[in-house]
């Protein structure tokens, strides 16, 4: 599903990304862990063609992300608030991401009712505009945004940073849920080390912009991690 060719990103002689080669299969749920620094959102950024590489491709289903758009149907992300719409409200927003999914407002508010419990009564009719809701809240209306229309690559930048306990369960659960059927390839990066072990099935380490494990998770995965990080 995804490819990736010597691929390198270099800021000021600095390489700040160095993958030679990491292939992601379809509807394999990816996890990419690292300390800051360790190239984890540039990689991200490469992807979304946010940012050229230096060197090297990307392939999404067979379609180049530097020299087509047409991965962008099948393909939805949030990677920071930068991705929302600061002055629409929650409501708004997810009918323009539904349109641009061929979607009509009744599809989306069915779409949204099954996350009723994670918006918690504090985004959904409160006529607040995005910029205005809490990083937590933001970050909720993001994640959801990015599975409406069913897209088959969801990429995922810290998805549990900034959201409370209860809605961290919640949120591991349909991620759990949507990935039974093996149709959605998930790409996650987190910094917490129980959850992304907890919901990916591979995790890849990043370290100044290399891979230095590339691990399928199993029982003794998140020691393995923890041992690797407090050396």
């Amino acid at each position: 599903m995804i490819k990736t060719t010597e691929l390198t990103k270099i800021y000021n002689s600095e390489t700040v990304l160095n993958i030679k080669d990491l292939e992601i299969p379809k509807g394999q749920t990816f996890g990419l862990v690292g300390n800051n620094g360790a190239g984890k959102t540039t990689f991200f950024n490469l992807l979304l063609d946010l940012i050229q590489p230096t060197t090297g491709t990307i392939i999404n289903n067979e379609i180049q992300v530097d020299k087509s758009e047409d991965w962008k149907p099948f393909t939805a992300a949030f990677i920071d608030e930068s991705f929302l719409i600061g002055y629409l409200t929650p409501e708004e927003y997810f009918y323009f991401i539904g349109e641009l999914r061929g979607l009509n407002k009744a599809d989306i508010d069915n779409f949204l009712h099954q996350f009723k419990d994670i918006f918690n009564d504090e985004i959904i009719g409160k006529k607040k505009y995005l910029r205005d809701l809490s990083k937590g809240n933001q970050k909720k209306a993001g994640i959801v945004a990015a599975l409406i229309g069913s897209p088959s690559v969801i990429v995922l930048d810290e998805p549990f940073a900034n959201l409370d306990p209860t809605t961290q369960i919640r949120l591991k659960k349909i991620l759990k849920s949507l990935t039974e059927d093996k149709e959605v390839t998930f790409l996650i990066s987190s910094h917490d080390l129980n959850h992304v072990t907890e919901v990916c099935e591979r995790i890849v380490v990043l370290e100044k912009g290399d891979i230095v494990k590339d691990i399928t998770t199993s029982a003794e995965t998140l020691k393995e991690l923890e041992g690797y990080f407090s050396v």
